[in-house]
């Protein structure tokens, strides 16, 4: 007769342990805080190298850097938790792999992780605004706050309001994210920061909706009034793909007028790849709408983010010098 095995109490805390600890990684999603991050990172830098007064410089400026990167992925896991504790139901049905309809992570703790995180993000923003002197960074950044909360929190509930849920995700996550990343190396009062941010915000007005389609089922049934939801799958991708295309052509533009101050022919390089990059996506999108409803991280979608992620990249290497590459390599050889 076989003897019967029970794990000790140490065994079993410490799998409790390391599976709440999953839970709450899962939570924050940490594959889209690359996104916002890099956002910010590349936004500094690219005002580091604009044309106009800086006030930080070296390791001063690295230092905010730093710190203004870590804020800007804090607020998006706070954003990502808030929308979970609020979405439970629905994701119920969409996404019931999620860390709080598993029970691996409680709505109490959901929401004790998204204060803390929303605090911690507030709190670097602070920091960077004494450091550079510039308190337009704390205020975008309690603006950028302002809008997560009322994407998911009722009564506003932005989420649920079609447009309006696009240009709530837009505008903190696309064109303020931006001037933020901006406002670590210079004033906001700048045309080129937010014809930059506009830029980046015009995209994701459409490229929000790219996520929306997987979750029609959910949204429908509990009276989330998605752009799928309210016109069908093929109706809502044509409209959304203009947004996924032309914004990147005002790029050209801002470079040619000489509202945007980085390399001419990077700039007309970067707006050319990033519209046919855009238009393959729009193409997917409109070519088998109904394919987008099926799967959580359709193909559709994770181009717009690697586009995403790529523009980001291309306007650091568009705005920093070519001289400087040279020189840095010389001083780590």
């Amino acid at each position: 007769m076989s003897a019967t095995y029970f794990p000790s109490d140490e065994i079993v805390s410490r799998y409790r342990g390391r599976r709440a600890l999953g839970g709450y990684l899962r939570l924050a999603r940490p594959f889209t805080l690359l996104a916002p991050a890099l956002g910010m990172a590349s936004g500094g830098i690219v005002a580091y190298f604009a044309d106009g007064a800086k006030p930080l410089h070296g390791a001063d400026f690295l230092r905010v850097l730093l710190l203004g990167t870590i804020a800007a992925a804090l607020l998006n896991a706070a954003s990502n938790a808030l929308n979970q504790i609020f979405d439970l139901d629905i994701d119920r049905i969409n996404k019931p792999g999620r860390p709080l309809c598993t029970g691996d992570v409680s709505a109490l703790g959901a929401g004790i992780f998204a204060a803390i995180t929303l605090a911690l993000a507030l709190v670097l923003a602070t920091v960077v605004s004494t450091l550079t002197r510039n308190w337009a960074t704390l205020a975008l950044f309690a603006a950028a706050s302002a809008f997560s909360v009322a994407y998911s929190v009722p009564p506003l509930r932005m989420k649920a309001r079609g447009w309006w849920a696009n240009l709530t995700v837009a505008l903190p996550r696309g064109t303020l994210l931006k001037v933020a990343g901006w406002s670590l190396a210079q004033s906001v009062l700048s045309i080129e920061a937010w014809f930059i941010g506009l830029v980046m915000g015009l995209f994701l007005v459409g490229a929000t909706t790219t996520k929306d389609f997987a979750d029609v089922r959910g949204d429908a049934a509990y009276g989330v009034k998605t752009l799928p939801v309210m016109y069908g799958p093929a109706k809502a991708a044509k409209l959304v793909a203009p947004f996924i295309v032309l914004p990147f052509l005002l790029l050209p533009l801002g470079a040619l007028t000489g509202v945007l101050t980085g390399h001419l022919v990077d700039l007309v390089m970067l707006g050319a790849i990033c519209a046919l990059w855009g238009a393959h996506i729009a193409a997917r999108i409109m070519g088998d709408p109904e394919s987008l409803t099926t799967t959580e991280n359709h193909p559709a979608w994770r181009h717009m983010y690697y586009l995403m992620l790529f523009i980001q990249v291309g306007f650091v290497f568009a705005y920093v010098p070519y001289d400087f590459y040279g020189s840095l390599i010389r001083k780590l050889s």
